[in-house]
């Protein structure tokens, strides 16, 4: 089924285009569309791409089909393919995607835009919270990163997808998401983009992510890993490094991310934020001085 896939305006200039790829996440829908909705501004567009869901996932696209700017369900090659689809639909000038059950906070758009205009960035990447099943907060998670090509492609680093935002031009440049893989495909672009041009790390909370028996990443952690080691000795290998700077960067990302995943991420951590509702949260700078 394809339905309703032409921008409201396809001659004006557009601003973002936010992507949700679905696939019988009917229970998380709902609030992931919600969240993307009270953040669009008159010059964005919205696209979900539905992978034929056979729950309740097209009641609640249909629900929202006169606020959202289009949406497709059909049987698709996974979720890159559903990304790539709904990317190819739109033309904003800078791009993101938000997963089912995963949710953006207030302003995260406005403030995502300021960002990459302000740093001059391809792309920028931020902070999150992790949430429950009821949207309380877990924990912060930052996103910090000094540089982001060797944690990537040495250290085997990823960034928060969740709070990243990119431009179209470096998107087309690496010539899109990689639509073959099948559970990788955001490391995979990610890292093309540390490569291709400039990342930067900001200090801004702009999104939610969900943790949930359905994710991907923990339901086919093999292929995860096995698709990542294959992206990460491609890029390795076309870096014109010397070999020895190479050897010496892969033991020294090694211990590095590890550090940071065992004993920084608890440094790093904000426990006031422990239990809040994170619908009553705003995009902003979250330090463990401020009061909520």
């Amino acid at each position: 089924m394809r339905v309703n896939l032409l921008p409201n305006n396809p001659n004006a200039i557009k601003r973002f285009t936010v992507v949700t790829a679905n696939y019988n996440m009917g229970l998380y829908l709902e609030e992931t569309i919600q969240s993307v909705l009270c953040n669009l501004g008159p010059d964005d567009e919205y696209f979900v791409v539905d992978g034929g869901s056979t729950d309740h996932s097209l009641q609640i696209i249909k629900r929202y089909e006169g606020a959202i700017t289009g949406w497709v369900s059909e049987k698709d090659r996974g979720y890159a393919d559903a990304i790539s689809k709904g990317f190819s639909l739109g033309g904003g000038k800078f791009l993101c995607w938000i997963n089912s059950g995963d949710l953006f906070l207030r302003g995260a758009l406005n403030k995502a835009e300021n960002c990459l205009d302000e740093t001059g960035a391809d792309m920028i990447f931020g902070d999150d919270l992790y949430i429950d099943d009821s949207n309380r907060v877990v924990n912060f998670s930052s996103g910090y990163c000094r540089d982001l090509r060797k944690a990537m492609i040495y250290g085997d680093w990823t960034p928060l997808q969740d709070a990243c935002f990119w431009t179209r031009d470096i998107y087309r440049s690496v010539g899109g998401i990689d639509i073959s893989l099948k559970d990788a495909a955001d490391y995979d672009l990610f890292a093309k983009f540390s490569v291709a041009g400039k990342s930067e790390y900001v200090p801004v909370t702009f999104s939610a992510f969900r943790r949930h028996d359905g994710q991907r990443s923990i339901k086919n952690r093999e292929s995860y890993k096995s698709e990542k080691k294959m992206a990460r000795k491609n890029l390795v290998s076309t870096s014109g490094e010397a070999k020895l700077i190479k050897f010496k960067n892969r033991i020294l990302y090694f211990f590095l991310i590890r550090w940071r995943a065992r004993v920084l991420h608890k440094y790093w951590d904000i426990p006031k934020l422990h239990g809040q509702d994170v619908r009553t949260l705003i995009c902003k700078t979250y330090k463990k001085t401020d009061k909520l």
